[in-house]
């Protein structure tokens, strides 16, 4: 049984990751998944917020947001709408993006205009959250 399985993760502007991997998290609609070397194989969707993978030994962190993960026991692909490194990420501009989002909420929407903040809000704390640091 091998100890690590490859790994692509793909943003929709640009490749973000590929190699061999010890273990992958991801936020998945119903929580929290880890992905270990030869898992079930699966499709399922992805959700705004931290992404960490382990590589040598070493974890390291993204945001990542909504997308899919493609699990096979040898690999697995990610493929998400944006992926971030934390030092990529604008914390004055993630903390404004978060604040109109919640102002948003606050304010009687429509349905659609609802679930567009609530959407827009989990994609700030996600890159917050990778960061650690909020304003």
């Amino acid at each position: 049984m091998g100890k690590t399985f490859y790994l692509e993760i793909t943003a929709s502007d640009r490749r973000f990751y590929n190699g061999e991997c010890e273990m992958m998290i991801f936020p998945a609609i119903d929580g929290e998944q880890g992905i270990l070397p030869n898992h079930e194989s699966m499709v399922t969707a992805v959700k705004a917020g931290e992404l960490r993978f382990k590589v040598d030994g070493e974890w390291r962190e993204a945001a990542v947001g909504d997308g899919f993960v493609e699990i096979m026991p040898e690999f697995v692909v990610l493929l998400a709408d944006t992926v971030e490194w934390p030092e990529e990420i604008d914390i004055r501009r993630a903390n404004e993006a978060k604040e109109r989002a919640q102002e948003r909420l606050r304010q009687k929407e429509s349905q659609r205009e609802y679930y567009h903040s609530k959407a827009a809000l989990s994609r700030a704390m996600a890159r917050l959250k990778v960061t650690g640091k909020h304003l």
